[in-house]
């Protein structure tokens, strides 16, 4: 590398970064260079909506991380956590719902001490990424970068879906991103044309024409250099060379809920006591580095299905495939250019809850273990996924070694608040509710999971834990706020360190109402300006 000075340093190309670097970047005395450790997302499967599933088989373009086992959880068997791993993060892997969550979120924030992030605030920026298939109107854009589009439906069991929720007594919705947020229907999703519209296409590859950004992939950040409590530069491995590079003005750290507290910890900032462990010198001591951790918890009920419309890896079923694969090559069109995930909804636990506060997801095949349990795929069913959208559980990251190489310890410490424990096992009878209304009566075959004679709250959530999983989206490990365990200011600047900020859902002080990919998105939006406001001023 013949230039080893930039203005700006921005470490990933996740979600949050590739935006960072575009808005940067779109002042041309501003130098950026975007170190992603990751390789570039040349992968025409990264392309195709419906092939999202492959990734979760891939180490090369998925961190495939691994959380402590716990013995009650998955019968003692580790939960996966994907993370994406090329540029676009997580957005170039993930199932593509564009989701925002519920205003109270972002007001909860503000009203936690961090000013000009509630939703008031947060809506333009929403809107600023986006241009919505539907067109610009009080909730969403149509000049933005971010192409948001309604779901084709695929498949007759996400109709049966709907007709059953209204059966059973909820309000249907067409715009959970609208005026109102609760009741079931149809998601939204970053695709445009039959395409995968993540953040790489939609904020990067713009950008990259620019002589004054430049990105790296394959380039493993060690550290972040320092002198005194000032970020100077950042020392990354590119194939068997090292590399140091500085910054003139900041480095912006965007590696995620994971990887962003850990080069933090291995960079010298966390808790005092843990980095002398390990032997890492002390640069400033922030205990709630890496605390924090935020994640959907998820359970599912699980039926077999008396029709086969669905989908299966079966013979049968990827036989019934072929002419949707031949289709998509030809005109972008067919089961592969959506999600396989298109209905669901955001529904009340009980009567006494303001705000709902389960998600469900539908998704006609039978669905565990992030699609890995084949087996179990290649049978006719459908499933109802149930989410508890405002955990109150809090887990930890803690370092494994000093060696950046070696993936963080991830303890989620799920479901130790017994209210999470008591929102999924209602969630789970609100999901039987629907699912065994007249709208399924010709579908519905044996319930396989929890079983149809499991109904005590013991039982249940048991059988929640034997299966349980979660919806990748980990947060809150740098959170914003000003008490003593805040990582970061309302403007994203590491508290007591110069010249560096966090932006990515590590920011999150608690997890919003929804998937995660579009807040990560507005967060970013938002830092930018943040930032260029400082640049102008």
């Amino acid at each position: 590398m013949s230039t080893t000075k930039f203005d700006y340093i921005v470490i990933g190309a996740g979600s949050a970064g590739s935006v960072i670097a575009n808005r940067l970047s779109n002042e041309n005395h501003l130098s950026v260079l975007v170190l992603e450790a990751g390789p570039a997302d040349t992968l025409p499967l990264i392309k195709i909506p419906g092939a999202f599933a492959f990734f979760m088989y891939s180490k090369k373009y998925n961190w495939s991380y691994e959380a402590e086992a716990v013995d009650d959880i998955r019968h003692g068997a580790p939960m996966f956590c994907p993370r994406g791993k090329t540029l676009g993060g997580s957005s170039a892997i993930n199932a593509m719902v564009y989701i925002r969550g519920h205003k109270t979120d972002y007001d909860r924030w503000e009203q936690q001490g961090n000013a000009g992030w509630s939703y008031e605030h947060m809506l333009p920026y929403f809107k600023k990424s986006e241009t919505n298939e539907r067109g610009a109107d009080d909730f969403h854009g149509g000049l933005g970068p971010l192409y948001v589009s309604d779901v084709r439906n695929d498949y007759p069991l996400n109709d049966r879906f709907l007709e059953g929720a209204h059966q059973a007594g909820f309000p249907l919705n067409n715009d959970f991103n609208g005026k109102d947020f609760e009741g079931a229907g149809y998601f939204q999703f970053t695709i445009q044309n039959g395409e995968r519209c993540g953040v790489s296409k939609a904020f990067l590859k713009p950008a990259s024409i620019r002589s004054n950004l430049q990105v790296e992939c394959e380039a493993f950040v060690n550290k972040i250099i320092f002198k005194g409590k000032k970020a100077i530069g950042v020392e990354y491995k590119q194939g068997n060379k090292i590399f140091t590079v500085y910054a003139k003005k900041e480095i912006i750290l965007c590696g995620g809920a994971f990887n962003s507290p850990q080069l933090l910890m291995l960079s010298g900032i966390g808790d005092k006591e843990e980095l002398a462990e390990h032997n890492i010198p002390l640069v400033h001591e922030l205990t709630g580095v890496g605390k924090n951790l935020q994640e959907h918890v998820d359970a599912c009920v699980l039926v077999k299905s008396l029709k086969k419309d669905g989908f299966s890896v079966g013979p049968g079923g990827l036989m019934k495939m072929l002419p949707d694969v031949i289709k998509y090559y030809k005109s972008k069109t067919g089961k592969l250019a959506n999600s396989i995930t298109q209905s669901g909804g955001f529904l009340k636990s009980s009567p006494e809850v303001d705000v709902p506060d389960i998600q469900l997801h539908f998704v006609p095949l039978l669905f565990d273990d992030c699609g890995r349990d084949v087996k179990l795929l290649a049978g006719h069913g459908y499933s109802l996924h149930v989410c508890v959208l405002r955990p109150k559980s809090r887990g930890k990251l803690t370092l494994k070694s000093a060696d950046p190489r070696e993936p963080i310890r991830i303890d989620f410490n799920f479901l130790s608040d017994p209210d999470d424990a008591k929102v999924l096992v209602n969630g789970i009878r609100v999901a039987r509710k629907i699912l065994k209304s007249a709208a399924f009566d010709d579908y519905r075959g044996e319930e396989i999971h929890p079983g149809k004679d499991v109904e005590s709250e013991d039982e249940l959530l048991q059988k929640c834990k034997d299966r349980l999983g979660l919806v990748y989206h980990p947060v809150g490990t740098c959170k914003m706020g000003h008490d003593v365990t805040a990582v970061v200011d309302n403007e994203l600047k590491v508290h007591g360190i110069e010249s560096l900020r966090v932006v990515d859902a590590s920011i999150m002080p608690d997890l919003v109402s929804g998937n995660t990919n579009a807040p990560i998105i507005a967060i970013a939006e938002k830092a930018a300006d943040i930032i260029l406001q400082e640049v102008i001023s």
